[in-house]
């Protein structure tokens, strides 16, 4: 199924889906540990534990309707502080994947960001960050967004962090790993 075809939250899919995030947490002790070792805590509307609570006792439609899965920078903190071991951030992973799927709001700018950086990679082996950036403001459609982050992108230049490049035509450098990759995937 694409990204673009939306799924429902009681979809076959989508409840396998949660049931693995929620057999992920399932021995989730509600000590606060994941949130109080994230760093993006302070931008999140539901805490990292609170997330976890929702999913164990089945209210994850509250769940999508908070923006805080997709505010994870997947830095592994919580994965690596967890005192029961348990893997949070891919757990947060799994519910950007369903996010992607309902097709939710909330989730549309990560995935836009998320589909171009493969997009880029693809492309040149490695991220071309003007570029993507660029198709990243233009996909968004919103005018106001990049004039927010002139002065960081001048900074960057100025400092030499970044180059202005033309976009590259032609094959990918890496087409043949992400074809493999996406056979493997299906079947």
């Amino acid at each position: 199924m694409s990204v673009s075809q939306k799924e429902d939250i009681n979809s076959p899919g989508v409840i396998r889906a949660l049931d693995r995030v929620k057999g992920m947490v399932k021995t989730c002790i509600q000590c606060g540990t994941c949130s109080a070792s994230c760093p993006n805590v302070h931008f999140m509307d539901l805490t990292p534990r609170q997330m976890w609570r929702l999913v164990l006792t089945d209210r994850s439609a509250d769940l999508f309707t908070s923006q805080s899965f997709t505010m994870c920078s997947a830095c592994y903190w919580c994965t690596l502080r967890c005192p029961r071991g348990l893997a949070l951030t891919a757990a947060v992973a799994e519910l950007k994947q369903i996010g992607a799927r309902l097709n939710l709001q909330t989730s549309k700018k990560s995935d836009l960001f998320y589909r171009l950086f493969l997009d880029n990679v693809r492309q040149y082996g490695r991220v071309r960050e003007m570029e993507l950036m660029g198709r990243y403001f233009l996909g968004l459609k919103n005018p106001v967004t990049p004039i927010a982050y002139t002065p960081l992108g001048l900074a960057l230049m100025k400092r030499g962090k970044i180059h202005p490049q033309m976009p590259g035509q032609g094959p990918g450098k890496l087409d043949g790993l992400f074809e493999a990759v996406r056979e493997r995937r299906d079947g």
